[in-house]
């Protein structure tokens, strides 16, 4: 591995100091041939002292019982095939996490090794990945115990007490019963869509649908189940939308119930032509109802996983699916004030294919 040490900074220097994760590079005989500014930072040194130093005196990073990097991975002894070494967690000197992945380096294919270049990062990102997924573990377990709680205490009260109720108790329990496991399957459906938006694998079937025969049963369907007033209010001459109907359903059911349970008073959704300064030709649908509203400041956090508002139940999903799905069809949502109060959630849908490539 040629040896980089200058008196003044290179231009390869001044790159790599500019990258946001460490660079280490040394020979196999252990002599620092390059190092960024900050590889050096978390080792507890500076460029200057680095380089041309040894790698058993500059990479002091050990693991939980007190091993260092070279001695649980020792390139030196690497078989012909080995290529690289996965990501490994390390506590540096300051007793912080940092993660190293690393590459053998070799003149050809299946040669010995001559040096190896290590890469070093801060381990806080992988820290706060890890307290977002407990964060989602322990939410998605809170929604799932509480209607499981339901099944399992009318299942048990059936079981326990069948010959001394009557039909009309068992009818109520079987009936409370069902409503829970809805609960649960429509939660595990939300938690597919929302993996399926995340990892891009979202199926869509659109064609050319009819928005507003669409949001009629929508309204009607919701509206069957709530004492809350829900009125639709569509513009003549609407165009066709392009769209996954399933999935248009789904958007618009979501932003329906949403104003249902977070919101007061009626539930307005009108559907009319996008205006001229919106990025998208099609048909806007607006869910307008009359609660207090989302503070502005709020409003960037309403299409996150699990965001709820207030002390409505709820999954949190139902936001972050709306946004999901609209923006693979193309289109998108915003959130404002209503015009009598309370808040509005406008979704642009366009006319034709704007799928994103």
């Amino acid at each position: 591995m040629p040896r980089i040490v200058e008196s003044r900074p290179t231009r390869l220097q001044s790159l790599a100091d500019l990258y946001p994760d460490g660079i280490l590079g040394a020979t196999i005989a252990g002599e620092i041939t390059f190092i960024n500014d900050h590889a050096a930072r978390l080792l507890g040194t500076t460029v200057e002292q680095a380089m041309g130093g040894r790698l058993d005196e500059v990479l002091l990073l050990q693991d939980q019982d007190g091993q260092t990097w070279l001695d649980v991975n020792r390139p030196d002894r690497s078989i012909s095939t080995r290529t690289g070494i996965p990501e490994q967690s390390w506590l540096n000197s300051g007793g912080e996490e940092v993660l190293t992945t690393a590459r053998m380096v070799r003149e050809r294919p299946l040669a010995p090794v001559v040096g190896v270049a290590i890469g070093i990062r801060n381990g806080r990102g992988r820290a706060r990945l890890d307290r977002e997924r407990s964060d989602l573990v322990a939410t998605v377990a809170h929604e799932l115990r509480s209607p499981l709680t339901g099944v399992k205490g009318f299942v048990q009260a059936l079981l326990n007490r069948w010959d001394k109720l009557n039909d009309e108790q068992r009818k109520l329990m079987l009936t409370t019963v069902n409503a829970d496991a809805d609960r649960l399957v429509r939660l595990i459906a939300e938690l597919l869509d929302v993996a399926r938006i995340d990892t891009g694998r979202l199926s869509l079937y659109p064609r050319e649908s009819d928005a507003v025969v669409l949001a009629r049963r929508v309204v009607d369907s919701v509206g069957a189940g709530t004492s809350r007033v829900i009125e639709l209010e569509a513009a003549e001459g609407l165009p066709e939308v392009f769209a996954d109907p399933d999935k248009f359903t789904q958007v618009v059911t979501n932003l329906v119930e949403n104003a249902v349970r977070h919101g007061q008073g009626r539930v307005v959704v009108s559907l009319a032509l996008t205006p001229e300064a919106s990025d998208v030709d099609g048909v806007r649908i607006c869910v307008d109802d009359e609660g207090e509203g989302i503070p502005e400041e709020m409003r960037r956090r309403v299409f996150t996983k699990f965001w709820k508002h207030g002390s409505s139940g709820g999954s949190g999903l139902g936001m972050y699916i709306v946004g999901g799905l609209a923006r693979a069809h193309g289109g998108y949502v915003t959130v404002t004030d209503a015009d009598g109060g309370g808040a509005r959630v406008m979704v642009d849908w366009p006319r034709e294919d704007r799928r994103p490539e």
